[in-house]
């Protein structure tokens, strides 16, 4: 990993324009080749990235990082403050806690409970920013991506929503919906979450540990 403190601006071209006027701020490279733009309060999320797989190109005082599709970001640099790499290694992925981990096992294998006909394709489905909770097919056969939470809040959709900017790149997959499932949904996530296609299910927990009847409570 590239951890670069500079004072820059940023343009943004592809399906729409955006642009950041100089300012100081934390460019970071990954691994992975994705590049993000951060500011130092305001949000956890970056002001602007670029998803793998992508390209950078460094000139004197310019990066320009070009993505798959022929978007690119290119940050035009003032001064370098710090530029610093380090090798993080290999990264064992996320640690779900008990309930979360355990409701995954739980509507892998009652999957009728999302629809008729679904079937499993993979737990933790492998992408190049992280697993997949469930990779599933629908019974007309579309994929569908599901992302498991005790609590489900907008971090949660906004990192489904990256899954299926990336899924939906790949033609043998396209074109990939996505399931947001939590036993407990906030409404701003709610929100967010049918604002981008992303059908949202509550799950009862107890329930699906076959205490009551009926499994769960659809909205």
């Amino acid at each position: 990993m590239r951890l670069v403190i500079a004072s820059c601006s940023v343009d943004y071209a592809g399906r729409l324009s955006a642009h950041l006027p100089l300012a100081t701020r934390l460019l970071i490279v990954k691994a992975d080749s994705s590049v993000l733009v951060h500011s130092d309060g305001g949000s956890y999320k970056p002001l602007n990235w670029m998803s793998p797989p992508c390209r950078l190109t460094e000139e004197p005082g310019r990066w320009v990082v070009t993505g798959k599709s022929g978007e690119t970001l290119t940050i035009v640099i003032a001064e370098i403050i710090s530029d610093f790499s380090f090798d993080l290694g290999s990264d064992p992925g996320l640690v779900k806690d008990g309930v979360e981990s355990h409701l995954q096992e739980l509507l892998a294998a009652q999957l009728e409970v999302l629809g008729a006909g679904w079937r499993l394709v993979r737990r933790e489905f492998p992408t190049a920013i992280g697993p997949v909770d469930l990779m599933c097919r629908d019974s007309a056969g579309v994929s569908v991506a599901v992302e498991i939470k005790r609590r489900g809040e907008i971090d949660g959709v906004e990192q489904l929503t990256r899954y299926l900017e990336l899924l939906n790149r790949d033609p043998l997959l396209a074109p990939v919906r996505g399931v947001f499932a939590a036993q407990e949904i906030r409404p701003q996530a709610r929100v967010l979450a049918e604002d981008r296609g992303i059908r949202c299910v509550t799950l009862d927990y107890e329930t699906m540990r076959g205490m009551d009847d009926g499994m769960l409570r659809l909205f």
